[in-house]
């Protein structure tokens, strides 16, 4: 039996909602890398509208949800590069709505 790969396809995307932008990191499912972003997106919207979280991108979206874009930045193969590079890419372009 062979052993399962434990390397993944990790997206890094970027939202924009009106002047402001988030930089953010999700698995890729197969080469589908627009829809695992879509479906992303729809995650953040519905924990946003669900849940009382006082991020920054939660209460944007609350108020702004219809007016998400979204884009790939990069397809990253493995978990540690993936979040290397999504703190190194979020400290170079310094979005509004990445607090933590």
């Amino acid at each position: 039996m062979r052993k399962k790969r434990n390397d993944r396809n990790y997206i890094l995307y970027q939202l924009t909602i009106g002047n402001e932008n988030y930089i953010g990191l999700t698995v890729a499912v197969g080469r589908a890398y627009l829809k695992s972003v879509k479906i992303r997106v729809q995650k953040h919207i519905s924990r946003a509208l669900r849940e009382e979280k006082d991020w920054a991108l939660c209460e944007v979206l609350r108020e702004n949800a219809e007016e998400v874009q979204y884009e790939v930045l990069e397809v990253i193969r493995g978990r540690k590069n993936a979040y290397s590079r999504e703190r190194e890419l979020i400290s170079e372009v310094n979005p509004t709505l990445n607090t933590f």
